[in-house]
């Protein structure tokens, strides 16, 4: 998920720096959301290794 977050920015500013507002500001916010959701599911996963402990 992290990838797609990443594909999405660097087409945002690819599309930016070419003058395409419109595709550059629709790649941002996927962007965005992506990131987002990739971090509450990274958070969960630590919260739930740390609840669960070491594997013997």
């Amino acid at each position: 998920m992290l990838y797609w977050a990443i594909l999405f920015f660097v087409v945002a500013v690819v599309a930016g720096v070419l003058g395409f507002g419109g595709i550059a500001s629709a790649s941002a916010g996927i962007a965005q959301i992506l990131f987002f959701i990739f971090i509450v599911l990274f958070i969960v996963a630590l919260v739930m290794r740390v609840l669960r402990g070491r594997a013997p």
